[in-house]
């Protein structure tokens, strides 16, 4: 059997670390498998959908290296969607309901009220075709409702173990809307009998809805995929993502200068037993996915932790796998090398081009320090020069430590922080350096 997943994002807006979560997981599998992953466009939603927010889906994947095998959108599929449809109707498992929102809202309340649960009720099942034409007379439009069996449905979780949903306790599910519109669930039995899908990897708040589409894959000829159903993303705080989503887009992310690679190798462990290490090679993260190492507890995003794995990789990253772009910053091999072990982002690397090339304006403490400093600088500046004038500094001053390294560092760079000196003293070189240290701006 050759595996076969699927990522289904409605073009209805950005995707978000928790939509990435499940792509990516989707994509290892797949890739650890040999198998084929592909990109399903949920886009039945018309009103919503868009081609922007669809071209975005696409180049968020592009830029994180999900790319796809197959990929095809459910709004050039409504005429299988019509065949199943005729077919549930024809077999007596897909009904007409008349009931208005506010008739259902009312429904709900009083089974609360007796304490029962809030399950629909079937009373359409028991309208009369004279029932139904009064109801048409009067303007009602039908919701159309899947049958379900009210009999417990159990399949063998991946992740979760031998799991059962009681469809006895849920509603019959609302599969097309009053205005004809299919809502989520029959396209996508459709979607995984016709494409075969093999396995269904998504987030645990699905659960119920899986028990659902097994008796609709079912009732359509087909052979359900298996299932796996993961924790969800939870904020640092333990706190659900919604309201912070929007800053939590690829998109914002990739603009605000995240790697791929940090988001990838942060999303590929987290809610694993498994370390999360800096790993650019997708591969490589592939090869380590295991659903057997896949835990039930909600698994906590901290944007501090992707942050620190940001910087990480950069500081792993050699010159040839980012020239393109630091080509652009205008950061030369030789800065980067100095400087890539003490940013966060890589268009930080920019910011010492003005410490090496600029004027700096000179942080001077102590004046006689500092020109007794200028006076000890060599006249050629390599990478051994730093250590041998600190230690004439050292021993023509007397400072030490941070007094003798901090004031050097202010008068040298302006700043307090910053990558080794070892390496940034070379750079700015012989005359800059004299000229800082006697506290001209230079």
């Amino acid at each position: 059997m050759t595996v076969k997943v699927r990522f289904a994002p409605s073009p209805t807006g950005k995707i978000h670390v928790g939509n990435v979560r499940a792509a990516l997981w989707n994509w290892l599998f797949a890739r650890k498998s040999g198998g084929v992953f592909v990109l399903r466009i949920d886009d039945t939603d018309q009103e919503r959908s868009t081609q922007a927010f669809e071209d975005g889906i696409r180049a968020d994947l592009g830029w994180l290296g999900l790319n796809y095998d197959e990929t095809f959108s459910q709004s050039a599929r409504f005429d299988r969607y019509d065949a199943a449809r005729d077919k549930l109707i024809a077999e007596g498992l897909l009904y007409p309901c008349y009931e208005s929102a506010e008739e259902l809202d009312r429904k709900r309340k009083i089974q609360r009220a007796r304490s029962l649960p809030p399950v629909y009720d079937r009373a359409a099942l028991d309208l009369t075709e004279a029932q139904k034409a009064d109801y048409e007379a009067e303007g009602r439009k039908p919701h159309w409702r899947f049958k379900l069996s009210q009999t417990p449905v159990k399949w063998d979780d991946l992740i979760r173990g031998e799991t059962t949903v009681d469809t006895a306790s849920v509603s019959d599910p609302v599969l097309i809307r009053e205005d004809g519109m299919y809502l989520y669930t029959l396209p996508s039995c459709v979607d995984d009998i016709d494409a075969n899908i093999t396995h269904v990897m998504r987030g645990e708040d699905h659960v119920t809805n899986t028990g659902v589409q097994i008796e609709i894959i079912r009732a359509l000829g087909g052979e359900p995929p298996a299932f796996a159903h993961h924790s969800l993303l939870v904020g640092a705080d333990g706190q659900g993502l919604s309201k912070r989503l929007g800053s939590l887009s690829i998109e914002a992310m990739r603009e605000d200068g995240l790697e791929p690679a940090a988001i990838t190798s942060l999303l590929a462990k987290l809610g694993t037993a498994d370390p999360v290490l800096p790993q650019p090679d997708l591969m490589a993260l592939a090869e380590s996915f295991d659903f057997d190492r896949v835990g039930r507890a909600p698994a906590r995003f901290d944007m501090s932790e992707l942050e620190a794995l940001n910087a990480k990789i950069l500081h792993e990253t050699p010159y040839e796998n980012v020239a393109e772009r630091l080509q652009t910053l205008g950061v030369s091999e030789i800065l980067w090398d100095a400087v890539k072990g003490n940013i966060t982002r890589l268009k930080d690397a920019a910011d010492w081009i003005e410490v090496v090339d600029g004027d700096v304006e000179p942080v001077i403490e102590n004046a006689d320090f500092a020109n007794e400093a200028a006076a000890l600088v060599p006249d050629t500046l390599d990478a051994d020069s730093w250590g041998a004038f600190t230690n004439a500094v050292k021993e023509k001053t007397g400072a030490k430590g941070k007094n003798l390294f901090m004031p050097l560092r202010l008068a040298l760079t302006g700043r307090q922080r910053g990558p080794e000196m070892a390496a940034l003293f070379p750079l700015i070189g012989a005359e800059k350096a004299r000229a800082r240290l006697s506290g001209k701006r230079a």
